[in-house]
């Protein structure tokens, strides 16, 4: 496959799985690993959408993690899209995984309302005018909320989903109050939190949250995910995620 200028592809080391990435763009991190790993729950022969799906890295795990039977990835850039797309091609993962270039907020043009069973979405973390904004374009985009913030997430979502049907998505522990109340507002009930952590000792960095439409009121809060061990290690779960042998 012929790559451009600045792209590279990596090995995701789980089940020959590969990735295009632009080295100069915004590439993964283990956020979106992780949380495709919390949303592997999603049922068998499942049809979702992956809201602001990159690089697609959530799609192309899910894909291998879960007998789903298709999921859509939503992107606004159309270089990214593009890319996204060549990685489908490269992974041989037509049948399961397509990629559509639109703004999440024009989902109404793609979609009909309630014809989704799960959404799974990583979305920008920073409000607008907050930060430090001396990123290129597209780092710019993947991290703020400028082509579409929190509530416009959660609305899309609540639009695509069936009745029942789930909610995935990873964040910043700092919006939690604002993630549950836009949730409510949109009659998708929280139904399990889980915090993560860089190491034991440290605050939690990211929250993982899967959510319900339509579902009645009850909480369940899971024990923390601890990143890496006081050595500098990733942990036996990290591991277990990565699909990776621990080393002696």
């Amino acid at each position: 496959m012929k790559l451009k200028e600045n792209e590279r592809i990596d090995n995701l080391e789980y089940k020959n799985l590969k990735i295009i990435q632009n080295i100069k763009g915004f590439c993964f991190g283990i956020d979106s690993v992780i949380l495709s790993d919390f949303a592997k729950d999603v049922r068998n022969n499942s049809i979702g959408a992956d809201l602001g799906t990159g690089t697609g890295i959530i799609g192309i795990l899910l894909s291998a993690k879960t007998k789903l039977k298709k999921i859509i990835g939503i992107e606004v850039q159309e270089d990214i899209a593009d890319m996204a797309k060549r990685s489908i091609s490269l992974n041989r993962l037509e049948e399961k995984f397509e990629v559509i270039n639109i703004n999440i907020k024009n989902v109404e043009e793609k979609f009909k309302r309630e014809s989704l069973d799960f959404v799974i979405t990583n979305p920008p973390y920073k409000k607008l005018d907050t930060g430090k904004v001396n990123e290129n374009e597209y780092k710019y985009i993947s991290r703020h909320e400028c082509s579409a913030n929190l509530e416009d997430f959660i609305k899309a979502s609540k639009y695509l989903l069936k009745d029942k049907g789930s909610l995935y998505m990873v964040h910043r522990p700092e919006r939690l109050a604002d993630i549950i109340e836009l949730m409510r507002k949109y009659k998708i009930e929280p139904k399990k939190i889980r915090m993560v952590h860089s190491t034991i000792n440290k605050e939690a960095s990211l929250v993982l949250i899967k959510a319900i439409k339509n579902a009645k009121a009850f909480l369940k809060i899971d024990k923390p995910l601890i990143i890496y061990n006081e050595n500098g290690e990733y942990t036996d779960e990290i591991y277990k995620i990565y699909n990776k042998e621990k080393e002696n």
